[in-house]
């Protein structure tokens, strides 16, 4: 009976936690408060609360020991990782590399004039080849809605069906340039590269397809039957104008994929070099950013005006580790509080006395995720509250880490884009003068077909 308690004290914790997100609290001060409520209640329940590497010798302080060793775990970790991508992508940001790689990868969809629906739907994966090397999911959004949005209302699709394929493109947050893949990775112990090109691209590039397909039916289908009839002028072709006339050189849209093609040729899938030379994501981040600090030097030819840029990328690792790395410790506190109250031992026994296995669970838990994604409008807050708990439970199943992680991963990132509070959503709405339920209503259908096929797909 004490292990159900557990269960259901478990599970008021995570009504009430969704309740208060819903109403917008902070994410942090939530999962934080909730993490350590349920550790205090598992402490007066007499339950097994997790190791601590150097207790204090005091229970009550030991609730904050746990803080403090996460904190110490993730920013040596993945937390610095994380760091350095969000530093990294500012930093494009700043010197026009993110803006002419979005140009270059533009301009093919200007060929399908006479066929609107079909250009549309092309947007899916040129912006999810883009969002690999741009993991940002409202930066990328809002680069596209400057960039892209005009072009396909000018090519006769209407604005809500250019905006929902915009926020599709971010559906998948894969690659190594991804804080959630980061989190996998460090989850299961696979090399980045190894995880991208073995695991996520082959599922992904079948559910890519299966998102253009969807979206061209679903956009063509409602359209007809909204009988939009939208003024083409906008004050978006002010923005476009601003990128067209960019005067960053043209060799600037390689920058932002460098640390892709460096993470690749240096990963252990090839052997280009007689002495084995193998690269991590870090390490990778900060080799790009110093070249595109020669870039910005031969382009400039000042000296003082560089130093000062870098700046940008210290502020863009601050900014992350604010938001996203504050929210990783937050969510390992979370989890801590939920395996300490028995969660998923209980979940386990009873997917197990329903006879679901393995399977059940992984399908269970990428559901959850996908609909605490779509609660919070942050793929990354859902796979970091949960994705920590998968190791105890692939451990009891005696199965991998990855046959679960992977679809919990995809399913944090696609929940994201049906959520109306989601970041790229709210943006991506704004600027196109429609409302984030509206954005919502028209990817739905293709989310959850896809999210359907990858199950099946992936346990089938």
């Amino acid at each position: 009976m004490s292990s159900y308690l557990g269960i259901f004290i478990s599970l008021f914790f995570v009504v009430i936690v969704a309740r208060l997100l819903l109403k917008k609290y902070n994410p942090h001060a939530v999962l934080l408060i909730a993490g350590l409520l349920m550790l205090i209640v598992a402490q007066i329940l007499n339950y097994n609360l997790p190791v601590l590497k150097n207790p204090t010798g005091f229970s009550g302080f030991d609730l904050f020991r746990y803080i403090k060793e996460s904190f110490a775990k993730t920013n040596s970790g993945v937390g610095l990782m994380i760091m350095s991508i969000g530093g990294f992508v500012a930093y494009i940001d700043k010197i026009g590399a993110s803006k002419m790689l979005v140009q270059v990868a533009m301009k093919p969809l200007k060929l399908f004039k006479k066929y609107p629906y079909l250009a549309a739907s092309m947007v899916i994966p040129i912006g999810q080849i883009l969002f690999t090397a741009i993991p940002s999911a409202a930066g990328l959004g809002l680069l596209l809605m400057a960039s892209l949005f005009p072009i396909l209302v000018n090519l006769g699709v209407s604005r809500l069906s250019a905006v929902s394929v915009i926020t599709a493109a971010t559906a998948f947050g894969i690659g190594p340039a991804s804080a959630i893949t980061a989190s996998a990775t460090s989850i299961t112990g696979i090399d980045t590269i190894v995880f991208f090109l073995d695991y996520q691209i082959p599922l992904v590039w079948t559910l890519t397809i299966s998102m253009m397909i969807t979206y061209y039916l679903v956009n063509k289908y409602f359209d007809k039957k909204d009988k939009t009839n939208e003024d083409k002028t906008n004050t978006i072709d002010v923005k476009t104008e601003e990128i067209t006339q960019n005067d960053t050189p043209i060799i600037y849209a390689i920058i932002p994929v460098l640390p892709i093609i460096l993470l690749i040729v240096f990963s252990k899938i090839f052997d280009f070099f007689p002495t084995p030379i193998t690269l991590d994501t870090t390490t990778a981040m900060f080799i790009s950013l110093f070249i595109a600090i020669i870039f910005e030097l031969i382009r400039t030819r000042n000296i003082k005006q560089v130093m000062s840029s870098l700046q940008t990328f210290w502020n863009g690792m601050g900014n992350i580790f604010k938001t996203v790395v504050t929210l990783i410790i937050t969510a390992d506190i979370f989890a801590k509080g939920l395996i300490s109250l028995g969660f998923i031992d209980g979940l386990i026994s009873l997917t197990e006395n329903a006879g679901l296995g393995a399977v059940g669970i992984g399908i269970v838990m990428s559901v959850m995720i996908f609909l605490a994604s779509m609660l919070m409008g942050s793929g990354n807050a859902s796979f970091f509250a949960f994705g920590p708990l998968i190791p105890k439970i692939t451990k009891s199943l005696g199965i991998e880490s990855s046959s679960i992680i992977l679809p919990m991963q995809l399913s944090a990132s696609m929940g994201r884009t049906v959520s109306p509070v989601a970041g790229v959503i709210i943006a991506t709405a704004e600027i196109a003068g429609v409302t984030t339920l509206q954005i919502v209503k028209r990817n739905l259908i293709p989310l959850t077909v896809a999210l359907i096929i990858m199950l099946t797909y992936h346990y089938i």
